[in-house]
């Protein structure tokens, strides 16, 4: 490879190019079952983003979809993750003083949800009063969920990893839900 496409790539992966400029474009679609896709980029190239995207999509038996298909099943949220020995109760009361929404208990973990503007608030809140958290993020959250099973488990999860390997994707978000038992089966 010549010495010239290195540099330029390597300029061009530091932000040093000038007249480059990126955006941001939020792609939706379908996945396997009828899973919704919610797909954030940041490119430089729109045709060649829209094109892998859809290429991804397509490979794993889904397809594009038009502008606000399924971005009015997700609601913005800040999601703060607990590990469970914290223990519920003391979470729950903190977290409702300090202006969550709401606190669930999953299986492996507690889960505190705000609205976007409460996020930092409540999260310093509650590391103030001693709890620390696993994660912390605001995140898109589906309205409902899509149980996929066999073929269309494996697919969807092929979709998403090819999705979150390309180098313009900054977020993947999807309503689907694959129980622990089908997860076992493709292990």
């Amino acid at each position: 490879m010549p010495k010239d496409n290195i540099e330029r790539a390597v300029k061009k992966g530091a932000g040093g190019m000038e007249g480059v400029t990126y955006e941001e474009i939020v792609y939706e679609g379908y996945g396997p079952g009828g899973a919704a896709v919610l797909v954030e980029v940041l490119t430089d190239n729109r045709n060649r983003s829209v094109s892998d995207i859809r290429s991804i999509l397509t490979k794993c038996n889904g397809n594009m979809g038009e502008a606000g298909c399924v971005a009015w099943m997700f609601s913005k949220k800040g999601l703060i993750v607990y590990d469970k020995s914290v223990g519920f109760e003391q979470l729950f009361e903190s977290a409702i003083e300090a202006g969550a929404e709401d606190v669930a208990e999953q299986d492996e973990h507690i889960e505190v949800t705000t609205e976007p503007g409460a996020f930092i608030e409540v999260r310093e809140a509650l590391e103030a009063r001693g709890f620390k958290f696993l994660n912390a993020e605001t995140t898109m959250i589906p309205q409902t969920q899509v149980l996929l099973e066999g073929k269309q488990a494996e697919n969807m999860l092929k979709m998403m990893d090819k999705l979150e390997d390309n180098d313009d994707v900054q977020n993947v978000y999807s309503n689907f839900d694959i129980s622990s038992e089908e997860m076992e089966k493709m292990m």
